[in-house]
């Protein structure tokens, strides 16, 4: 027995002695769950093993059976199996959102791996929700990564602005959680995500639930922006910061070197901008202001789709009702509306009332501005338009019916983009189009009766608009004289 020894009293020893039992507790403990740990890993790398020969297996009986498919007559093909062919198609402009969830290894040495999937589970429904909000398709979820894209499968013009959001919306969230679990003095997860708009390769599968495998070098740059983004940050290529930058505050974080595209520029994505925001602070959701720029840009999709049914399905005898009569509507309810000096979100209901006030005809001739209105109300709440807004539109469209009394402003615009053509150097022939579609339906008597028709509207018209009226009034009155000589030769 040394004098270090002899100089500790018996408590003093008995402390000493506890202490060490305690940390060979401990440490016995330790390593108890250590082993339970490589048990785990063990099991878990085995079932990885197992899934990838399966998967193996069953891509080479796939393989096998697409070769004898691809070799058999289409007519022999039973339309249940053509369905589960794989198709691909090409989109010129698609917004890839790669997350990568960070923290698995610090949260596995707390947690079981059961939890540990449970809660990626949480995370992962969580997002599918948020994706579906937005109209963009989840594309695939591989381990602690997950892949959405917008634009896909059905093009739309707001796909970069609609991941965006989304992205916000996801990190808002997982931020949401990290806060409750840190007050537990729990480990939570990180994440980091990439954005990035291009083309894409969409491999698609399935008639009822159709999958989607994405392809290109958007996708790559989608994952290389994730890569060199931070924990709890949201990276950005430039080519999708030009395409939101009207939208969002971010901030430039560098560049990254991109295969076959030199060096890349990178931004941070932060926040909607407070001028576009509900909560002016944080720019967590989109204030009106920011909808009508949305729905603005989003016009041209909802036109193309109109435009296309119009085409399709308005009959053969309309010569002047048709889809170029439409395109003249819009393009004048916009340029009397600027001169009328009207914010953006009259010019979006002029520009949406245009486009449908005369989609009525599909219906049928005769009260085609109420029919109109039937088809606004069953189009536009798809694409995000408020009641209040649908209202509006709906009384615009119903202003077009002759005779025009307008009662308002828009109204008035409306009214004067309608019956442009009256002021034009184009409205004989414009006009006769009209004759002979009035005509076909025994409407109209003849071609002397429809010019005296046209100049009796022509002297009682007015346009209500000061641009209209500086731009087609002289016009007009000069289109009645030609009218009235065309009397007096029949």
């Amino acid at each position: 027995m040394n004098k270090f020894t002899e100089a500790l009293t018996i408590s003093e020893k008995e402390k000493i002695t506890q202490d060490i039992e305690m940390d060979k507790d401990q440490e016995q403990k330790l390593v108890f769950r250590i082993a339970d740990l490589i048990r785990e890993n063990k099991n878990l790398s085995n079932q990885l093993k197992e899934l990838t020969e399966n998967f193996q297996k069953l891509s080479l009986k796939t393989e096998k059976y697409e070769n004898l498919l691809a070799s058999l007559p289409p007519d022999l093909i039973p339309k249940e199996i053509e369905a589960q062919k794989t198709r691909t198609q090409r989109f010129e402009m698609a917004t890839v959102l790669y997350a990568d969830i960070q923290g698995f290894k610090k949260i596995s040495e707390h947690s079981k791996s059961s939890e540990i999937i449970d809660e990626l589970d949480q995370i992962f429904f969580h997002f599918n929700t948020i994706v579906e909000k937005y109209k963009i398709e989840k594309i695939k979820t591989i381990g602690d990564a997950y892949m959405c894209a917008g634009g896909v499968p059905e093009k739309n013009i707001t796909n970069p602005v609609d991941v965006v959001l989304a992205a916000l919306e996801m990190q808002d969230y997982l931020n949401e959680l990290k806060r409750e679990y840190e007050s537990q003095n729990k480990n939570f997860w990180d994440l980091k995500m990439g954005i990035h708009t291009g083309p894409v390769t969409a491999t698609f599968t399935g008639r009822k639930k159709i999958s989607y495998e994405l392809k290109g070098d958007t996708v790559h740059i989608a994952t290389r922006m994730a890569s060199a983004s931070e924990e709890g940050e949201i990276n950005i290529s430039i080519m999708t910061y030009e395409l939101v930058k009207q939208y969002f505050t971010c901030d430039y974080n560098g560049k990254i070197p991109v295969k076959y595209k030199g060096d890349m520029e990178m931004y941070f994505l932060r926040r909607i901008k407070p001028a576009y925001s509900l909560e002016r602070k944080t720019g967590k959701h989109p204030n009106q202001i920011f909808m009508n720029k949305y729905l603005l840009r989003q016009f041209t999709d909802l036109q193309e789709i109109i435009l296309d049914k119009l085409e399709k399905e308005l009959p053969s005898h309309l010569y002047y009702h048709n889809f170029k009569h439409t395109i003249d509507v819009i393009n004048q309810a916009e340029l009397i509306g600027y001169g009328e000096g009207v914010d953006d979100e009259s010019i979006l209901l002029l520009k949406t009332a245009a486009l449908l006030h005369d989609a009525g005809h599909i219906v049928g001739y005769d009260e085609h501005e109420y029919n109109g209105t039937q088809i606004a109300r069953e189009f536009l709440p798809k694409y995000k338009y408020t009641p209040e807004q649908i209202e509006k539109i709906c009384k615009l469209i119903m202003a077009t019916k002759l005779p025009p009394k307008p009662e308002n402003v828009l109204e008035s615009i409306m009214c004067d983009s309608d019956l442009d053509y009256l002021g034009r150097s184009d409205f004989i022939p414009v006009s006769n189009t009209l004759y002979k579609e009035l005509k076909e339906q025994n409407k109209i008597g003849t071609l002397n009766d429809w010019n005296k028709l046209q100049v009796k509207f022509l002297s009682v018209h007015q346009f209500f608009t000061k641009t209209a009226q500086q731009l087609r009034e002289v016009n007009k009155q000069m289109q009645i004289e030609r009218i009235k000589k065309l009397i007096e030769e029949d």
